[in-house]
């Protein structure tokens, strides 16, 4: 299976959601989108394909999201594109590809739903166990 995520290694739900995919067999192909950030064509594209809005693809903290007063609700699409090219920090990762669909994998179980099963028993960084042993999901309390 081809698996694309756009991943920021110092995010944990980035790492979370690439260990996952790994530990469905699958070897993504990774891409650092602080270091080779899609072009503002593809990240339209990608936010049309999730079905999501421009603004629910920005991310908050640790950016400079109120620095540059992006709450502001009067603010159109295009603006917020720019802002988050300008400051590739402002997009929200991981942003997942399969041929399942695309996903902002927020939280990183988003991304069981773009992968075959999961091969063994998966503990997120925190320590929440997400797979049980026999590559099944454990039920939330």
């Amino acid at each position: 299976m081809d698996v694309i995520i756009y991943h920021n290694p110092d995010c944990g739900t980035s790492r979370n959601t690439l260990a996952l995919i790994r530990n469905a067999g699958v070897g993504p192909h990774v891409i650092e989108y602080l270091k080779t950030p899609p072009s503002p064509e593809l990240l339209v594209q990608l936010i049309a394909r999730m079905g999501v809005s421009v603004r629910d693809v920005i991310r908050e903290k640790g950016t400079p999201y109120a620095e540059l007063g992006l709450a502001d609700r009067s603010l159109t699409d295009d603006q917020l594109l720019d802002a988050m090219m300008a400051h590739l920090i402002l997009i929200n990762p991981p942003i997942v590809i399969s041929p399942k669909g695309v996903r902002l994998c927020r939280p990183s179980e988003e991304v069981l739903e773009l992968l075959p099963p999961q091969r063994g028993e998966f503990v997120k960084e925190d320590g929440e166990r997400v797979i049980d042993e026999h590559g099944r999901r454990v039920a939330t309390a």
